[in-house]
């Protein structure tokens, strides 16, 4: 195959940023977007040129690290993760756009690469149980219903990739945000920090600079691991009932 890339060059975060040709041949179509990538970076080092930064880790589709904008979508043309989309999507002769995330709250690094630190504050804020140390406790101890544990399941799939507020036209994080607080607030290992977690996640999502949710339903579309748009919902849900239950204190 033989495509024609064009691609966001960006110093840093201060530098006015650009889109770059380049010409690429030789490609497989069993090779991963990321192996394309590759590709065109070991061209570019060969001929003295500056390699395009890109973010990965895993490229199993799992730690959520490869964050690109491929022709306008998300992670590209597929439901799936950039690492694990493959160039069989494309066909030979193809332009193919490619960008960062584009969200206030995710300033670009250098070229494709950005700063997702946001997530890992809202993390901080609630997104964890406070559990005795010592031996693990028995598996059964703790009776969770199938419902609550099928639930808390779907909801932990999230990997934290950002296609959500990259796919959203408010750049919001109520997909991301809700997913943490859902998986957890259902269990009972996160009953003691149900009301606190929900009101200081929310609260560092907003101090964080993202956008308000207008229930668009692209970051649902867009989520690799099918995190449901119902999902914000019950974080409403939830924020309201810590909201009125902190009132009556």
């Amino acid at each position: 195959m033989k495509l024609t890339l064009r691609v966001w060059r960006q110093q840093n975060a201060d530098a006015d940023g650009t889109m770059s040709t380049y010409e690429v041949d030789g490609i497989s179509s069993d090779m991963s977007f990321l192996e394309m990538l590759d590709l065109l970076n070991e061209r570019l080092i060969l001929s003295g040129e500056d390699p395009v930064a890109f973010d990965h880790d895993c490229r199993e589709g799992i730690c959520g690290a490869c964050s690109l904008v491929i022709n306008g979508d998300a992670h590209g043309p597929e439901r799936t993760t950039t690492c694990q989309l493959h160039m069989r999507s494309f066909e030979d002769g193809d332009t193919i756009d490619i960008e960062p995330w584009r969200a206030a709250a995710f300033p670009v690094i250098k070229d494709l690469v950005v700063d997702r630190s946001a997530f890992d504050r809202i993390i901080q804020a609630g997104g964890y149980v406070t559990a005795p140390t010592g031996s693990a406790p028995e598996a059964h101890a703790t009776a969770v219903p199938k419902a609550d544990a099928d639930f808390a399941f779907e909801h932990a799939e999230c990997i934290g990739c950002g296609a959500c507020v990259a796919a959203c036209p408010n750049g919001a994080a109520m997909l991301f945000t809700s997913a943490k607080i859902n998986h957890l607030n259902v269990l009972p290992q996160g009953a003691p920090e149900r009301e606190t977690r929900v009101l200081d996640m929310v609260a560092q999502m907003d101090e964080e600079g993202f956008g308000g949710c207008t229930l668009t339903g692209e970051c649902a579309t867009a989520c690799p691991k099918g995190i449901p748009l119902m999902s914000i919902t019950g974080m409403n849900r939830e924020w309201l009932r810590a909201t009125r239950k902190a009132g009556k204190r």
